[in-house]
Order: structure tokens, then C-alpha cells, then sequence
């Protein structure tokens, strides 16, 4: 299982914006510099999250994205649904009748496991979250 750039960029996109929380909006140009994302792929992933409620754009000179909500509201999970869709490991979970073997396929079970422990993991962090792991890692790389 890999994660699309898509979910990991939108993600990078959205701790950037949650790091600059109550400081006004960031200009697309600086968050793709930051996080070394294309302007143009950046359009298309906070055109997505802009839909999907999770920023909001500012017009004008000093204008930009900034988040919709604060950043201890808004969890990983969500911000992953809005971007790649529901998580789902196999077809076979969604729909009974993908496989023949569905019903007694242990291997079924084994791939319902992952993606609830995948679930668990996103719904258990916020973006304020991911500021604050990148804070103490900001502070361990300057004590070394």
C-alpha cells in the first residue's frame, strides 16, 4: 500500500497552513516553496481542499489560503477523505460480491485489519498535532 502524492501533499499543504495559523494568509508561492511543491499541483490540491471546507483563500495583495477551522478541529482523517476518498485496502471490503471468496477469505479479514488500524492512526491526530511534532523536531535538530 503507497499513499498518492496527492494525500501526502495535501497533507504537507495543510501542516504548512496550520504552522502560519493566526498569522493571516500565506501566499501560495511561499507554501510551495516551503514545501517544495509546483505551484500548479498546489492549485489543483487546495482547489480540492477548498471544496472540501478544509481552507478557505483570501483575495488581494496581501492575500493567500489559511485554514477554514483551527487546526485542533480538523483531523488527519478527514483531510485524507477529502483528498483520496474513503480508505479502502480492497475492493473486496467495500462491495461482498468484488470476490467469490469474500465470505470465507481469510485474507479478507487480515486486509479489514490494516485498514482499521490505518483509520485508528489518521483519526487519532489533528494538524495541531503535526505542528507540534514538528516543533520538538525543529528543537531536536538544533540540540544536535
Amino acid at each position: 500500500m503507497k499513499l498518492s502524492t496527492r494525500a501526502r501533499y495535501g497533507i504537507r499543504a495543510m501542516v504548512e497552513l496550520a504552522q502560519n495559523e493566526g498569522k493571516g494568509p500565506l501566499q501560495i508561492k511561499a507554501i510551495g516553496q516551503h514545501q517544495e511543491i509546483s505551484i500548479k499541483y498546489l492549485e489543483q490540491l487546495l482547489a480540492i481542499l477548498k471544496s472540501g471546507g478544509f481552507v478557505r483563500s483570501v483575495r488581494g495583495a496581501k492575500g493567500g489560503y489559511m485554514l477554514a477551522d483551527a487546526a485542533k478541529k480538523i483531523r488527519l482523517s478527514d483531510v485524507f477523505n477529502c483528498l483520496e476518498g474513503p480508505l479502502v485496502t480492497t475492493e473486496c471490503l467495500e462491495d461482498n460480491d468484488y470476490c467469490p471468496k469474500a465470505a470465507d477469505c481469510v485474507t479478507r479479514e487480515l486486509w479489514a485489519e490494516v485498514q482499521t488500524a490505518v483509520k485508528k492512526v489518521l483519526d487519532s491526530f489533528t494538524l495541531e498535532d503535526l505542528v507540534e511534532k514538528a516543533k520538538t523536531k525543529k528543537n531536536m535538530d538544533y540540540q544536535i
